[in-house]
């Protein structure tokens, strides 16, 4: 698995923990690591990702709500918003990921961490913030 794949994870698990102890997730970072022998190579972009998302959460938020048919972001499964929340990061507020490329790791950490019918969800979701860039 690649460096920034594991960050990816990394990242969302640390976003998982913060909405559910109300902790900040660059805090959680450090057991995260520890407990799953992660590199600090992962580390790095893992940090990078939640520092971006955190100093645009609200923009983030308001995009995925704007391409999400009848959902609000506070109804989303905790996993499934903070997957999109990294997708909508990598491939609107930084210039070295393709969307194509953050969609596609949206969808298998979606496979991973998420519901059944989380990859499906989360696709049509990504695929019309996309769409609407364009």
């Amino acid at each position: 698995m690649g460096i920034r794949r594991k960050s990816r994870e990394l990242a969302l698990q640390a976003l998982y923990q913060g909405d559910l102890s109300g902790t900040s997730p660059p805090d959680a970072l450090p057991l995260l690591c520890t407990n799953f022998e992660i590199s600090c190579k992962s580390l790095s972009y893992s940090r990078e990702l939640l520092d971006g998302i955190r100093a645009r959460l609200a923009a983030i938020d308001a995009i995925i709500e704007g391409s999400a048919v009848n959902w609000r972001i506070s109804r989303m499964s905790v996993i499934d918003r903070n997957i999109m929340r990294i997708a909508v990061y990598e491939f609107r507020f930084r210039d070295d990921v393709p969307a194509k490329v953050a969609i596609n790791e949206a969808i298998e950490l979606a496979k991973r961490f998420g519901a059944d019918d989380s990859p499906a969800f989360i696709n049509g979701i990504l695929d019309a913030v996309h769409k609407t860039r364009l």
